[in-house]
């Protein structure tokens, strides 16, 4: 037979009643039977149950190259981040496998007289990206290299890609994003990044590998890449910002759309990604949650140069606290279900992460 609603069951029931509780209430409350602050009263207690960890493994550090020996040049809108002559971003590549960091990606800010209507210099063999690629190797050959497949440091309009009639031309852009990804791989490059939102550019592009020899190639599809705001400082580091005419509106992914991404991302996948790449990150991380939750594929997000530098500003400010705020952010990708996250803070992250 079941005791009476008002005879106590147990001694914390009990308590619950001298305090002013009734059992079923209690029970109904979940207090206090239940404290949630037992689990966080200690350091060892949280890293017991914590959901989530953030390691060296889940970084990948983006660097700008520029031309030159022993170069270092500061980007104005992104404090403690520099361009590097392919000399020194040999030297950042060990400093990152050092530190633990699997891969690095490469960005080339293009001089203005290599720059043209159709983005030749990016399918030259020689090109700045490709000549950093075979050095890194080189002297670095257990680090992972990332590409950048896109056409907009090379343009002379600041676009992803060929101009025709005022418009970003999707058949004859991927031709030429082929043919740049090609001389990437041949030059050693791991992972072929296409950034650029043309429809169709990943099956071209896989199909070209198994055809010229580099089925190992690894695509990584920025498959969810939204036309954002957030990009203005990358875009003065690789010196495509003063000269892009209009918007990318046309080609990348309107902030206000969802459900999109999940189409855009099962074409990547379907056409021969081996990875997705969501960005911007902090303020879509809905977007990343929906695509690791309906997918499961290895999925990356970009902490671009617009999150970086609003936290590095208000840190200089003293308005935030730089590092805690820079591992928060981190923590929250890795939360939202990111594998990794390319993020301008991976060796100050690597570090204070090594303790």
């Amino acid at each position: 037979m079941a005791a009476p609603k008002d005879k106590p069951i147990s001694l914390r029931t009990e308590r619950a009643k001298r305090s002013g509780f009734k059992a079923a209430e209690g029970a109904r409350a979940g207090f206090p039977a239940t404290r949630l602050r037992r689990n966080r009263r200690s350091d060892w207690t949280r890293r017991l149950v914590r959901e989530n960890t953030l390691s060296t493994d889940d970084l990948i550090w983006p660097l700008f190259l520029i031309d030159g020996d022993k170069k270092r040049t500061p980007i104005a809108a992104m404090p403690g981040v520099e361009r590097l002559s392919i000399d020194l971003a040999v030297k950042a590549a060990e400093e990152a496998a050092t530190l633990g960091i699997p891969a690095i990606a490469l960005f080339p800010y293009t001089e203005a007289s290599l720059r043209d209507e159709t983005a030749s210099e990016a399918v030259n063999p020689t090109n700045l990206v490709c000549r950093a690629v075979r050095a890194i190797k080189r002297e670095v050959p257990d680090i992972g290299i990332i590409c950048d497949v896109a056409l907009d440091p090379y343009t002379s309009h600041g676009h992803d890609g060929v101009l025709v009639d005022g418009e970003v031309d999707n058949d004859r852009t991927i031709e030429v994003l082929v043919a740049q990804a090609l001389v990437q791989a041949e030059a050693g490059c791991d992972i072929l990044a296409p950034s650029d939102m043309m429809d169709g550019r990943i099956g071209a592009i896989r199909a070209a590998l198994e055809e010229h020899g580099f089925p190992k190639a690894l695509i990584l599809a920025y498959a969810a890449k939204y036309a954002s705001s957030f990009y203005g400082p990358f875009r003065d580091a690789v010196g495509s910002g003063a000269k892009l005419k209009g918007d990318k509106l046309g080609y990348q992914m309107d902030p206000a759309n969802g459900a999109e991404a999940l189409r855009e991302v099962a074409l990547d996948i379907a056409e021969g990604a081996d990875m997705v790449m969501v960005k911007p990150g902090l303020a879509y991380l809905d977007i990343l949650w929906r695509v690791k939750d309906a997918f499961h594929v290895p999925t990356f997000v970009y902490q671009t140069s617009g999150e970086y530098s609003m936290m590095v500003a208000a840190a200089e400010r003293g308005w935030l606290d730089r590092d805690r705020v820079m591992m928060e952010s981190l923590m929250a990708c890795k939360r939202a279900g990111a594998d990794a996250v390319f993020t301008y803070f991976a060796p100050d992250a690597a570090r204070k992460l090594k303790g």
